[in-house]
């Protein structure tokens, strides 16, 4: 059998596959025009023949780790931030868990985080953005949320404030900055460290001291997520990204095992100095790329989820204004129910990339019955994720006061488990959607 590709070089072989790769994307991934009936998900994946041509690219070159497409990634995601450092990494979780692992590190002397140390955050919201806290041993303080912003209540920093403070570790809900002058400012005050967990925030922006700065930068570190629901996807993914270069090394060592060594995949002896060096207790000239500075892990993604994100991230800008649009239609579609429905609110001088449209109803309007409505009707909702964390399952073994610290009863934290929801505002989202769930919800509190 003739070998169609005999007498061309690799590149011309590649270009004709990556040709009819996206033919075959505009065929058979062609998204298909919304109809009444159809299903509308909270989120969705948008994508075409550039993400997938990137895809089938990175496998042809069979590298399958971080290679080519990963370094693009964190070069053009920090250049997009506006920040120094960038690490990808294979999800959202594992972001946070390295943002907070790294603050317990013998190189930060005085200020590592040790076990019994608190760290303030909230209870409403995804388990992995306390989740590390736990496992290592330090102690979340829980804060009340406000309604209708679902973040934190800054009014109530002081009283969670001990002398075994530490960090701030809070996620901006659903796109939503929280208020990052007011905590910035408190972390200043108290030396404190402060964590962002940007997963559900890609592109909202704030103001701070005057100057515009993205969401995930402000802080001593920035986590994303690359998950499909999430503002982009490269399947899993996350991001880890920081302006600290102490951090930047802190976070890249954890990733890569906990190696002292900074040379990448299939690379030796970037220092010249790989069998010279003294390590602990170790023989002198241990090969260094066996020494470990850290108890790390393996959380390094493939080139081949970089090679998608490489093409997500330059869509950015445009999934954030169709968020926005959506997010408005959806506002001005229900504004007339406010007597019924409490609408959310973003932080006052913030521009949200919003993750989705966060509702509480009022007394008068029973939540399970306006979701079970919408679900009815093949409109998908969620809720603010764990509602209460501390009443979760998983925390049924922990004690307050020696595991967790709650400041209150929480009663925000309490309503909003009660009797709030979101729909989505995805880019994918058409106008004909968007009406669909206004008029649903109508119908729902009419009845």
């Amino acid at each position: 059998m003739e070998n169609r590709f005999a007498g061309m070089t690799e590149q011309q072989a590649r270009d004709i596959i990556l040709q009819q790769v996206a033919e075959y994307c505009e065929i058979f991934h062609a998204k298909k025009p919304y109809e009444k009936g159809d299903k509308i998900p909270y989120a969705s994946r948008v994508y075409d023949k550039k993400e997938m041509c990137n895809l089938v690219d990175a496998s042809l070159e069979f590298w399958l780790t971080s290679g080519r497409y990963t370094k693009e990634f964190e070069i053009k995601l920090a250049e997009y931030l506006g920040i120094k450092y960038c690490a990808l990494v294979n999800s959202g979780s594992s972001a946070n868990l390295l943002a907070f692992m790294a603050l317990t590190s013998p190189l930060l002397g005085d200020r590592q985080v040790k076990r019994g140390d608190e760290v303030i955050t909230v209870a409403a919201g995804f388990p992995t953005t306390i989740a590390a806290i736990v496992q290592y041993g330090a102690v979340p303080v829980f804060v009340d949320m406000t309604i209708p912003q679902y973040n934190i209540d800054v009014t109530q920093l002081e009283d969670a404030l001990s002398s075994k403070t530490k960090a701030i570790m809070l996620a901006h809900t659903l796109g939503n900055p929280f208020d990052l002058q007011t905590i910035k400012a408190f972390c200043g005050k108290h030396g404190l460290w402060l964590i962002e967990d940007n997963c559900d925030a890609l592109g909202s922006k704030v103001t701070i001291d005057g100057e515009v700065k993205m969401t995930g930068t402000v802080g001593d570190i920035g986590t994303s997520s690359f998950y499909p629901p999430h503002h982009m996807t490269m399947g899993e993914g996350g991001a880890v990204y920081t302006d600290n270069p102490l951090l930047a090394k802190i976070v890249k060592s954890l990733r890569d095992w906990g190696r002292d060594c900074v040379c990448g995949s299939g690379q030796d002896n970037l220092c010249s100095h790989r069998f010279d060096g003294q390590f602990g207790l170790l023989p002198a000239g241990y090969d260094h790329k066996y020494v470990y500075s850290h108890l790390g892990y393996n959380l390094k993604a493939t080139d081949l989820q970089a090679a998608i994100g490489c093409a997500q991230l330059k869509k950015m800008p445009e999934f954030t204004r169709r968020r926005r649009e959506n997010f408005d239609r959806l506002w001005n579609g229900l504004k007339d129910l406010q007597d019924k429905l409490i609408l959310p609110q973003p932080l006052e001088g913030s521009e949200p990339s919003w993750f989705g449209f966060l509702i509480t109803c009022k007394e008068g309007v029973e939540k399970n019955k306006v979701v079970q409505h919408l679900e009815s009707h093949k409109i998908q909702t969620r809720m603010l994720f764990g509602g209460n964390m501390t009443k979760q399952p998983c925390f049924s073994h922990l004690e307050e006061g020696r595991d967790y610290r709650n400041i209150g009863d929480l009663p925000v934290t309490d309503r909003i488990m009660q009797d709030t929801f979101w729909i989505g505002v995805y880019p994918g989202m058409t106008d004909a959607m968007i009406e669909e769930m206004i008029k649903r919800i109508r119908e729902a509190c009419a009845e």
